[in-house]
């Protein structure tokens, strides 16, 4: 069983940064691992995920601002947020795909191992 484990959530005034980290040891997989995130009454959303090979990519939400980074020997990964706002308060998960073998010889990668999830509160 994959276990994810968060750390570094908080809160922070608008403006300010927090950096968020995950215990990714139990993961052998070969697909990307990230951060969603989900605020009350909205749906989780992808906040920033990173390949296989260490290829990040950021939702427009959380681009030029935040900073996704693994580190392998420590078997973590990390969510540097700078410049934090309101509206990124959320409980913030991280995760990690799943790959599966289809039927024509093709695989594909699904998120499908979770963290508890951390909570960050930004006020103004």
């Amino acid at each position: 069983q994959v276990h994810l484990v968060e750390s570094g959530g908080g809160a922070v005034q608008a403006g300010g940064s927090l950096k968020l980290s995950c215990d990714v040891s139990r993961y052998t997989g070969n697909c990307a691992m990230g951060w969603h995130r989900q605020a009350p009454g909205k749906e989780r959303e992808l906040v920033a995920s990173i390949s296989s090979v260490g290829i990040p990519t950021y939702s427009d939400a959380a681009k030029g601002r935040f900073t996704i980074s693994q580190d392998n020997a420590k078997n973590t990964l990390y969510l540097q947020m700078a410049s934090l706002r309101t509206e990124d308060t959320a409980v913030y998960y991280c995760a990690a795909e799943r790959r599966e073998a289809l039927a024509n010889g093709f695989s594909v990668c699904y998120w499908e191992y979770w963290g508890q999830g951390t909570q960050v509160t930004v006020s103004s």
